[in-house]
């Protein structure tokens, strides 16, 4: 545990950073968010400001460098109905985290967190992932989105909107304890998902009049404050692991024997053509 204050890689000098590795600590959180609309309350910044925010709170928890926000990410799914997206390409992100971890690397760490703060960034990340453990194999790679740090988060982002959420009462709630100067409750509408039963994927404009998926109304900043405490003691307890984890193989060798197999789940199997 560290004092509280957390470490900001833009304001530390390189023989800073050369002590944060030098003393044990060779991962670093990459806090990634978008640029796009989030309803008529809220700012368009949301996705970075909450992943960052994140990030920070574990850094003052458990030392670990938080490198500068990437505030662009893959958005074209949200249309050009409102003002405000601004997108990357899937592949353009993809590269661009290649190359943020290529030089992460060049400074001695050896284990990265891509930190998410926005859903349809995921995709373009785990290709990320994939190049980053093929092409820099020293480099131990991991990626997490805000919802997926624990249950309890997950139960925040979801209740209100299923996994198709957007500018919801729990991203309404965290900018309200974040930047309440940024939220403007007046504006607020809620939506309901109307995407439970498609079978296809429709960008937001065909699937929201407000482009909300939630109920933002019920937005508070004691809720926003939960919602980052839970998220910041999860990962923060999670990452200590992670500084001293080894490779699965490398563990093996020192794990208990397997425990017997599960059984089979059971199902029964009915031909199309079968109408008994």
């Amino acid at each position: 545990m560290t004092s509280g204050k957390p470490v900001r890689w833009e304001e530390r000098s390189f023989e800073e950073i050369a002590a944060v590795r030098d003393g044990g600590i060779d991962l670093c959180i990459l806090p990634i968010g978008a640029t796009e609309q989030h309803g008529p309350h809220l700012p368009t910044g949301v996705d970075t400001m909450s992943a960052e925010a994140v990030a920070l709170g574990v850094s003052a928890r458990t030392g670990i460098p938080v490198l500068p926000a990437l505030p662009y990410g893959c958005s074209p799914g949200h249309s050009r109905k409102w003002p405000g997206t601004l997108s990357l390409r899937p592949e353009t992100l993809s590269k661009l985290v290649l190359e943020i971890a290529e030089w992460v690397g060049h400074s001695g760490f050896t284990r990265l967190l891509i930190l998410n703060g926005h859903v349809t960034n995921w995709a373009p990340l785990r290709c990320a992932l994939e190049n980053i453990r093929t092409d820099l194999p020293a480099m131990r790679i991991g990626l997490r989105s805000l919802w997926e740090i624990s249950a309890d988060v997950r139960a925040c982002y979801e209740y209100d909107g299923g996994t198709n959420w957007h500018a919801n009462d729990a991203e309404t709630s965290l900018m309200l304890h974040l930047r309440p100067d940024l939220v403007h409750m007046d504006r607020a509408v809620d939506e309901p998902n109307r995407a439970t039963c498609c079978f296809f994927s429709y960008t937001v404009d065909r699937e929201s009049r407000h482009g909300v998926v939630g109920l933002p109304s019920r937005g508070s900043a004691d809720f926003g404050e939960a919602i980052l405490s839970l998220a910041v003691a999860s990962l923060a307890d999670q990452l200590q692991g992670a500084l001293r984890e080894r490779t699965p193989l490398e563990d093996w060798v020192d794990a208990p024997p397997p425990a017997p197999a599960p059984p089979r789940p059971s199902f029964t199997c009915t031909s199309p053509g079968d109408q008994s």
